[in-house]
């Protein structure tokens, strides 16, 4: 299914979200308007380590951030092993992928950096590398 979300098109894995497409639009212009910073959704997480990552970005409240070695550390594996399993997240923006950042610089992002960037500033996180 695809989500408009800040003048962009994201795709994302609706079957591993317990809601129809209305509700999960509703809640993306809600989160988009600044009504929401969370999403009340039930999200059937991937098996494995990606998961796992996808638990821990879960995890990470709306204007913060965790850096890879942060969440490496924290599920004892290796920063670009999050990084790759950041990369297979289903749901980008429901389980915020964007929240995951590298120490100095923003990194990769499926959506591109531009929208990773308008995503955190959105929520009023630090840009890692910015005063």
């Amino acid at each position: 299914m695809e989500i408009q979300l800040f003048d962009t098109t994201r795709d994302i894995d609706a079957s591993r979200i317990d809601a129809d497409p209305a509700t999960i639009r509703e809640q993306v212009l809600e989160y988009e308007s600044g009504e929401r910073t969370e999403f009340d959704l039930k999200v059937d997480y991937l098996e494995g380590f990606t998961g796992k990552v996808m638990r821990a970005m879960a995890d990470i409240p709306a204007g913060e951030t965790r850096t890879y070695g942060e969440v490496a550390t924290a599920l004892e594996s290796a920063p670009i092993a999050v990084g790759q399993a950041c990369g297979r997240n289903p749901i980008p923006v429901i389980v915020p992928c964007h929240r995951i950042v590298g120490v100095d610089s923003l990194t990769g992002y499926a959506g591109g950096l531009d929208l990773k960037r308008r995503l955190l500033e959105h929520e009023g996180a630090a840009i890692p590398g910015e005063p």
